[in-house]
């Protein structure tokens, strides 16, 4: 066992996507007057809660991985570290993670946390993964979660725009993850994996990601018509939006059906990306709040 296994059996990949989303549902609902203290719990708390997910994930298939190329070299599936000590390690993170969350934070931002975090590993990884079409959906919700304990560790509130990032973060995941299961679509074969290109084939599939990032489009426009963001991030998320839903349109003409999925997968990572930053810069207090604060 050495560092460098317990490193990756977090995955940092996934870590790291989610401290861009956790920044800017933060940052939106900071309008500029940020605790940086509070900031970096938020973070640090979301951070290893996802690690500990990722983990139990990691512990959850080890019979799966193995039969994937992509995943076959896994520490987990090597034996590099064992089952007890792993779960263990799992166990830690999380704890640590919600605690962090729950006394820095507030009560709020540590119930998403945890709500994430049974959905991933309690729903998703241990059941409906390996049994349902639908697992990617259910699995979506947990994905969409860092945004939102950002969101509600500055307002201490589920509110309109909280929502809005749960539902807008909710739909990138659905093609995102569709083009994950084209490009990767004899790995999720070989293990038996539902998912909606292997179990319904993927012209379907090439529908729902269109559907998805329509619906995605509309709603991350909604930030900015319910007053959180401004015109910048709009403009951006509009343009980003309106490209990965040509980049979709193309693939009902592609020739090479894993290079298209690649492409939009990687599309997908600029968008939310910069959708994060945009919101992080681009805030704006709704007009209700101003005149609150005007009295």
């Amino acid at each position: 066992m050495s560092v460098k296994h317990f490193i990756q059996i977090t995955k940092p990949g996934i870590i790291f996507g989610n401290v861009l989303s956790v920044a800017g549902g933060f940052f939106l609902a900071a309008q500029g007057h940020v605790d940086f203290m509070l900031f970096l719990a938020t973070v640090i708390g979301t951070s290893l809660v996802v690690a500990s997910g990722c983990v139990f994930n990691n512990c959850i298939d080890r019979d799966i991985d193995i039969k994937m190329e992509r995943t076959k070299n896994r520490a987990m599936v090597q034996g590099q570290i064992s089952l007890k000590v792993a779960l263990a390690y799992a166990t830690l993170l999380g704890v640590a993670g919600l605690g962090l969350l729950y006394v820095q934070a507030n009560a709020l931002a540590a119930l998403f946390g945890l709500i994430g975090f049974v959905i991933y590993v309690g729903f998703y990884s241990l059941y409906l993964k390996r049994k349902s079409v639908h697992g990617t959906l259910v699995g979506s919700l947990s994905g969409a979660m860092p945004p939102v304990i950002g969101y509600c560790a500055v307002s201490n509130s589920f509110d309109l725009a909280a929502l809005t990032l749960l539902v807008m973060f909710s739909l990138w995941q659905m093609p995102h993850s569709y083009a994950i299961a084209i490009f990767r679509f004899n790995d999720y074969l070989a293990a038996s994996i539902p998912v909606l290109p292997v179990k319904r084939g993927i012209l379907v599939a090439k529908k729902h990601i269109l559907w998805y990032i329509v619906a995605f489009l509309v709603a991350t426009l909604m930030l900015t018509l319910g007053g959180y963001a401004g015109m910048s991030y709009m403009a951006v998320a509009a343009a980003m939006g309106m490209y990965w839903l040509y980049m979709a349109w193309t693939g009902y003409k592609a020739v090479d059906d894993r290079l298209w999925a690649r492409k939009l997968f990687v599309f997908s990572i600029f968008t939310i990306t910069a959708l994060s930053v945009m919101m992080s810069l681009d805030t704006k207090v709704p007009a209700d709040l101003l005149l609150t604060y005007a009295h």
